[in-house]
């Protein structure tokens, strides 16, 4: 049985926003040369304020400059692909110490192309064989009851079949002749397995594990602390944390399950990877996001998205009744929210309202999907009185744009 967990869409939440009816195009960026049209302007789509987080229905993170200013040198010139893909895993497997490394179109992308490797090496097969002729094959992944989620979809393309197992004797009894992996979602909320047992049980079968850690960046330390933890796979999203293009991921581990992975992926044209493009910008936009977040300091960002919550709650202070605290989720998107309460007989607007009102408001504004409901992203355990404010997307001034919108609408909505 599939758990909702909230990483990459809110399918609900996105359903809300296509029919929300917003407002023009508000220019957020710096005036374009004439010669350089705006096509958000052009086509009327709106540009918004992102006080939500690194979600893909937001268009994820923003590249820095110099990512941009890499991924815009990029598609100036052509290449060979095989060979830019081949010197960009020599060179962020360096970066990131671990065996081998390869760009994928995602994180999903990277889901789907390490389980058809693995598929691949302990049924020796070639890889046009995946998913065609896996239902005749070793084909079981184990998983954790409580790690199942939307994303594990990624897995289920190849064709496998899930083992869902909750204790650690249940574990063990249930490798077979067929187990070709066993798969762990990082930021899963539950389960009784940790990390370390979960490598050391499946090594002790011969079966390689995963990891999907998508969404798991910050602290930046996690790009190499699950490979050398011993996880055979690990997959990070490339438009979150890491800040890179949006179509982009990482697919990071053991030398000959990359080297699988890459033999079914595109540009050959067999393999269950082949409609999984990665163009050269956004292959070359990886290295660049990589590059610079290795210049950045865990410290300083925390410090900086600290004081952007802190701004934004003392601009709300004299709200009555309001509470504000600054939350960290522990795994995934580990960086500070705001969340902000009070009492709605005083303050008479619920918190989805105050969602809607920005979210239809000039500028427009989307907060954190967690807002006024008991089930959101992982970590933020939010409720129906409570809104969440994303602060780590905000562009510089955005914070205080953000305070003055809440303000106004929660003053608005004061009883007497």
């Amino acid at each position: 049985m599939k758990k909702s967990h909230s990483r990459r869409s809110f399918f609900g939440w996105t359903t809300g926003l296509l029919a929300s009816q917003v407002s023009p195009a508000r220019t957020i960026d710096k005036a374009q040369p004439p010669s350089e049209p705006d096509y958000y302007d052009k086509l009327g789509v709106t540009k918004i304020i992102n006080a939500a987080g690194t979600y893909t229905v937001l268009t994820a993170s923003i590249m820095p400059p110099s990512v941009q200013a890499a991924v815009d040198r990029a598609a100036k010139y052509p290449v060979r692909l095989l060979e830019l893909q081949c010197a960009v895993g020599e060179y962020l497997a360096k970066r990131l110490n671990c065996e081998a490394a390869m760009v994928t179109a995602g994180a999903s992308s990277a889901l789907t192309l390490g389980t058809a490797a693995c598929i691949d090496l302990i049924n020796k097969l070639p890889p046009q064989a995946v998913p065609m002729q896996i239902s005749n094959l070793k084909n079981e992944v184990i998983i954790q009851k409580t790690h199942r989620y939307g994303y594990d979809h990624g897995l289920e393309i190849c064709g496998v079949r899930f083992v869902e197992i909750e204790t650690l004797p249940e574990y063990e009894n249930a490798f077979t002749s067929h187990t070709v992996m066993a798969h762990f979602f990082n930021a899963a909320e539950g389960g009784q397995i940790s990390r370390e047992d979960w490598i050391r049980i499946a090594h002790k079968h011969g079966v390689p594990c995963f990891n999907d850690a998508a969404a798991d960046v910050p602290p930046i330390s996690n790009l190499w602390n699950y490979t050398k933890m011993g996880f055979d796979l690990v997959t990070f999203s490339g438009g979150k944390g890491i800040r890179g293009p949006q179509n982009a991921g990482l697919l990071l581990g053991r030398k000959d399950l990359i080297a699988a992975a890459t033999q079914t992926n595109n540009p050959f044209d067999d393999g269950i990877g082949r409609g999984m493009k990665v163009a050269k910008e956004q292959i070359v936009g990886m290295v660049a996001a990589v590059d610079w977040l290795l210049e950045q300091s865990d410290d300083e960002m925390q410090a900086d998205f600290q004081r952007r919550a802190v701004r934004i709650a003392g601009h709300l202070k004299d709200i009555p009744t309001l509470e504000s605290k600054v939350v960290v989720p522990e795994v995934a998107n580990h960086v500070p929210h705001l969340l902000i309460r009070y009492d709605q007989q005083r303050v008479r607007i619920a918190p989805l309202d105050v969602a809607e009102k920005l979210r239809t408001g000039n500028p427009s504004i989307e907060l954190n999907p967690s807002t006024g409901k008991r089930e959101g992203s992982s970590g933020l355990h939010s409720d129906e009185n409570t809104i969440v404010v994303g602060v780590w997307m905000l562009q510089p001034g955005e914070d205080m744009i953000v305070a003055s919108r809440l303000r106004e609408i929660l003053s608005r909505s004061v009883e007497g």
